[in-house]
């Protein structure tokens, strides 16, 4: 800094030029004590509030969120996980072929914690790999998890799920059948879904049908084939074996499926597929045979994932709400945090239900 002599024999101070290019010292960030003292309520209560704890007061929680707007404060995850010991994380572990099945979960997961502080983490993994269970269990520890999202087939492991309780890490189960109880279970009746496909081929007079299924060991083929032999004898209709193929819920295995059932004599009118992706499958093996849907074929499949309404023609299937699914899961998972109990409604399956399209018609 230099001085200047000014007429009158007045001076001024002039700043130098690296001092006239120095920023001013920034401000310092708002912390959680700040905003408990300008709130006037403790330290607890604003953490309650950034952890969405129903146990605040209506306008105490808003006041808190306005001084922390009004100060621009934003919760740090990391300071957050070393004050509770842990991470703000929820896995997501699956073991699944079907892609379109892990995105509509994983969308259902993220709006179920979004606003909560909470973020997710994929974990993909080999449920029949030897080192499964250890290898889960190191990424869920590796993480600091607060809880998991299991996703079949994975949910359908006791054992990991023995595992998981140990440590006390929260969990929940999405399946197709009641494998737990309703504090840990997401659950779709599969069977009633199935049976309800298999009703509508019975009454386009369909006598003939083939059934694709899914991949050993998930209990969600299990389901759907039950259910869906269930609802052809509903009708006198019987299912021989010679019109089961076995799929393995893949577009590849859907062709070769269909190509095998479309090899019998007499050849079926209709495929039920247990999943889209076969059913999309299907569509190609009919293609190659020159057999024309729904003129000679009709086809049904399972999950209405955004390519059924892409086929052509756009493909009868059932709905499997798996967004709405991951979406619970997600909030059941938070709500065993405040240690609120399940409602009567938890314990209730999720509905899937027929969406009829262009893809089946009247046998002939």
């Amino acid at each position: 800094m230099g001085v200047r002599l000014l007429s009158g024999g007045r001076k001024e101070c002039v700043l130098s030029p690296s001092a006239r290019s120095k920023p001013a010292p920034p401000k310092r960030r708002a912390t959680i004590n700040d905003i408990a003292r300008l709130a006037e309520v403790s330290k607890k209560t604003v953490s309650r509030v950034i952890n969405q704890s129903p146990f605040v007061k209506e306008d105490t929680r808003q006041r808190i969120h306005e001084i922390m707007n009004e100060l621009g404060y934003v919760p740090d995850p990391q300071a957050r996980g070393l004050a509770f010991r842990r991470s703000f994380l929820i896995g997501l572990v699956y073991d699944n072929p079907n892609a379109q099945f892990v995105v509509s979960a994983q969308q259902g997961v993220l709006e179920g914690v979004r606003g909560s502080g909470y973020e997710i983490v994929l974990h993909p993994c080999d449920r029949l790999a030897k080192n499964f269970l250890p290898e889960v269990m190191a990424f869920v520890e590796r993480q600091k998890l607060y809880g998991v999202v299991l996703l079949p087939p994975v949910s359908e492991n006791n054992k990991l799920v023995e595992m998981l309780r140990e440590r006390n890490v929260h969990y929940v189960r999405v399946a197709s059948a009641v494998i737990d109880g309703p504090a840990h279970l997401i659950v779709s009746n599969d069977r009633l879904a199935t049976s309800e496909a298999a009703t509508h081929l019975a009454m386009l007079g369909h006598t003939r049908i083939g059934f694709i299924s899914g991949p050993p060991g998930f209990r969600s083929g299990k389901e759907r084939r039950e259910g869906f032999v269930e609802g052809l004898k509903a009708h006198g209709i019987d299912l021989p074996e010679a019109y089961v193929a076995q799929g393995a819920y893949t577009y590849e295995s859907g062709i070769e499926a269909a190509l095998q059932l479309l090899a019998q004599k007499p050849r079926p009118t209709a495929i039920f597929a247990a999943n889209d992706e076969m059913a999309a499958g299907v569509y190609e093996a009919a293609r190659k045979l020159g057999v024309a849907i729904p003129r000679d074929l009709s086809i049904v499949g399972f999950d209405d994932t955004p390519v059924s309404s892409r086929l052509w023609p756009p493909l009868t299937t059932v709905r499997w709400p798996l967004v709405e699914m991951g979406r619970a899961a997600a909030q059941k998972l938070l709500r065993a945090e405040s240690g609120t109990p399940p409602a009567a409604a938890d314990a209730r399956p999720f509905s899937a239900h027929l969406v009829v399209r262009e893809s089946t018609a009247a046998a002939k």
